[in-house]
């Protein structure tokens, strides 16, 4: 079928516009810019629109005073913006969203990437390209107080979808009877993330990701270092986060914590570790576990986002969801290994992260991408 698709409109440069929320370093927008790169490099003509950040209330101050939506002040955030130095263009539109038709080149796609512009999608004229939602996550953690049915609506829209994991596939069907066009999993920076073989230590030493947002779960991943301690005292506790640690959420005690961390120095942090934890309750695809797979470092993680079908390939152990017992449980279990068997899944994690590629991720969207340019052509012939 793609063949036929490919013989109807050839290998044409594709004129792709991707229309985004304001800039932040969301795991969202990471994979945004590395399709938009990838897409560049197989020839398409790439434009990334981004509305202008909106004014914090002193309410949404107020909150990220005590830690619940902390984030980057907004030059930080653009000094270190995944679209900065792209190999694609980026058009900083100077008002706050809706982003509308004035704000759009035309195009052959035009692809909603959250919620909230999914709704400017599906109101921008034909022109403007065929219509795609590339969904990621079902936002509704991101949708503010009393948004949740405008959540619901925008994934309503009657917009094909291309999704990044299975369970978000089974939403669609489930909740909208909508069947994706394409399911394209996220991949791994490998030259990124990397590190050789290693044996397992002498301090057996975990890592997580800091975050206060109640849906990573970190405060179960504390309170299953704080058991963990009880029976293994000597155990080793790293982090990285963008967020000052709160009260609310306290690092474990004598944690080495690195705060906005570059890309370039955390596959040291990855590979320090004998077990990177995920703690997640919900999550889209969840890219820390690739990272850390990728630094032959096994997860210990929850089933949230794609972590039952990375480690169930044999680089980690999967807990339930909310189980602090059952991680620290796990955690035990990884610093009493012996080396050999440690190495094993060090092994079985590293292989996990080489198996798909962002240029296998680039082939399988773009398809999807062409597929439904064909389709609209197709539809809209005489």
């Amino acid at each position: 079928m793609l063949r036929e698709y490919q013989m109807i409109i050839g290998k044409d440069k594709l004129k792709v516009t991707f229309v985004c929320p304001p800039e932040n370093l969301s795991g969202g927008n990471r994979v945004v810019a590395i399709y938009a790169d990838q897409l560049t490099r197989r020839g398409c003509e790439v434009v990334v629109v981004t509305a202008k950040p909106t004014s914090l209330s002193l309410r949404e101050r107020l909150r990220s005073l005590v830690g619940r939506r902390a984030s980057l002040p907004r030059h930080l955030e653009k000094e270190r913006s995944y679209y900065r130095n792209a190999s694609f263009k980026v058009h900083r539109i100077n008002h706050a969203g809706p982003i509308n038709d004035a704000d759009l080149p035309d195009a052959d796609v035009l692809i909603a990437t959250w919620w909230e512009t999914a709704e400017w999608v599906w109101a921008a004229s034909g022109s403007k390209g065929v219509k795609l939602h590339f969904m990621q996550d079902y936002e509704t953690w991101g949708a503010g107080d009393g948004n949740v049915a405008r959540v619901d609506a925008s994934v309503a829209l009657p917009i094909p979808k291309i999704v990044i994991a299975q369970w978000v596939a089974d939403l669609l069907e489930k909740r909208w009877a909508q069947t994706p066009i394409a399911l394209v999993p996220n991949s791994v920076e490998t030259d990124l993330f990397f590190a050789p073989p290693r044996g397992k230590q002498s301090i057996p030493t975990v890592g997580f990701a800091y975050r206060t947002m109640r849906n990573k779960g970190c405060d179960i991943i504390v309170s299953a270092i704080e058991r963990a301690r009880k029976l293994q005292p000597n155990l080793r506790v790293m982090a990285f986060g963008l967020e000052r640690p709160v009260s609310s959420i306290p690092l474990p005690r004598c944690t080495q914590y690195y705060f906005r961390i570059e890309d370039e120095k955390l596959r040291n942090v990855y590979a320090a570790c004998d077990a990177w934890l995920f703690g997640t309750r919900v999550e889209g695809f969840g890219l820390p576990l690739l990272e850390a797979m990728a630094c032959r470092t096994p997860v210990i993680g929850t089933p949230a986002g794609a972590a039952s079908t990375l480690i169930r390939q044999g680089g980690g152990i999967l807990v339930d969801l909310e189980d602090d017992a059952g991680m620290c449980t796990a955690i035990l279990r990884v610093a009493m290994m012996a080396d050999a068997e440690w190495r094993a899944m060090s092994d079985a994690a590293y292989g996990t992260a080489h198996t798909y590629t962002w240029c296998d991720a680039a082939e399988k969207f773009e398809a999807a991408l062409r597929q439904a340019v064909a389709g609209e052509k197709s539809f809209l012939a005489p």
